[in-house]
């Protein structure tokens, strides 16, 4: 039995106990932090999110013109032309002349580094060009993948160091979005956890680094279609990748509402002897959507995963005209699937610059319309119907 004094000097020591917890309690230290970190201020982020959403507005996508020094190179010799910085020059001159209806269809393009600084024959530069009809320039900001140790073959992708400085040139120069293209591969193990964490951490700490400098980030975790894994294996990795993803973004406090994502289609491997129709491929990126991507992210800029032209379009018609929940803008963001058949009408010939950029003028439009799930097809002939699969595929 305990006296009366005991019990008043036990609750003396509680008392005091409580009294000297308050001060480290972790309310307390989250608000004292708080108060030292950058933040993105709201005009950033209304001009962060405004970006956004130009680039998924209805019925328009973007032109990935973004292709590396060595790939334009192959692109070229397609045709039997040199990879010379003229001809590069004069192809990406022959895109951003075209008639001014393209830019009903385009609301941006990704320039690579060279591309973002020439100018066209008349001394304009590219950029202006673009500014000129109403299409957002970007830029590709990432400097291409590296082998993981001690993973088979997978990779991560380098360019983090000085991106700052970089990004705050290309804001400067007139670009306001940029991309930045992580790979993974489906096969035995793959993706494992490393690749997956190692590139929603680099892909996390990439879009905080644009936001802080005026540039809204195109987020691209791309699963590669090599392979012959089926439709589930897809969805599978396409759902452990996103998830991871947007954790990692929450973690890095990058403002949602200004980034876009540029996904794979959810697809089976190009070698699966298993036939899916558009309709499946629809409801399977859908689905995986509905259950990893945040309702806060405007929209969706699909890459073209080496389909070709003409089922990359039906692809994405697919997909806007399946019916269920899609509270994000649903586009497209192709390189080859919009420039394949281009190529092939310009052969690097000043006499068919006109004929090119109908080209182009037509994969727009019926692209445009397939963001809207208006495409009701075309005759599937030429180079528009022809496989753009690379293996491995590096821009």
């Amino acid at each position: 039995v305990f006296s009366l004094p005991l019990l008043s000097a036990c609750r003396s020591i509680r008392v005091v106990c409580c009294f000297q917890f308050i001060p480290s309690s972790p309310l307390v230290l989250r608000k004292q932090e708080s108060s030292k970190m950058p933040v993105l201020s709201e005009e950033r982020k209304k001009e962060l999110a405004a970006t956004a959403n130009a680039i998924v507005a209805p019925g328009k996508g973007i032109l990935a013109a973004d292709e590396s020094t060595g790939t334009i190179g192959k692109r070229l010799a397609t045709i039997g032309l040199e990879n010379t910085e003229d001809n590069r020059r004069q192809y990406r001159q022959l895109l951003f002349t075209a008639d001014k209806e393209v830019a009903k269809y385009l609301s941006g393009v990704i320039l690579f580094h060279e591309t973002f600084f020439q100018k066209a024959d008349d001394g304009t530069p590219f950029v202006k060009l673009l500014q000129d009809q109403g299409i957002i320039p970007g830029i590709k900001v990432d400097k291409g993948v590296v082998k993981l140790l001690g993973t088979d073959d997978e990779t991560t992708t380098q360019g983090l160091d000085g991106l700052a400085e970089r990004c705050q040139e290309y804001y400067e120069g007139g670009a306001r979005f940029a991309k930045w293209r992580c790979v993974l591969k489906i096969g035995g193990e793959k993706p494992t956890e490393l690749a997956i964490r190692e590139n929603a951490n680099v892909l996390a700490r990439y879009a905080s680094i644009c936001q802080m400098n005026g540039l809204c980030p195109i987020v691209e975790p791309e699963i590669l279609t090599d392979g012959d894994h089926d439709l589930q294996a897809c969805i599978d990795a396409s759902e452990r990748t996103l998830a991871a993803v947007y954790k990692a973004l929450s973690d890095h406090h990058v403002y949602l509402e200004g980034t876009l994502l540029k996904p794979n289609m959810v697809l089976p491997g190009v070698s699966c002897t298993k036939k899916y129709t558009p309709e499946d491929v629809a409801a399977a990126t859908v689905t995986t959507f509905q259950r990893t991507l945040p309702v806060a992210v405007p929209g969706v800029t699909f890459l073209s995963g080496g389909q070709s032209e003409i089922v990359a379009t039906v692809h994405l018609n697919a997909i806007n005209a399946y019916k269920a929940t899609k509270p994000w803008g649903l586009t497209f963001s192709y390189g080859r699937a919009l420039q394949a058949s281009v190529l092939q009408a310009w052969k690097g010939k000043k006499e068919n610059v006109k004929a090119a950029q109908d080209t182009l003028l037509h994969r727009a439009r019926c692209n445009g319309l397939a963001a809207l799930g208006k495409y009701t097809g075309e005759e599937a002939a030429g180079a528009a119907a022809q496989s753009l699969f690379v293996a491995d595929h590096q821009y």
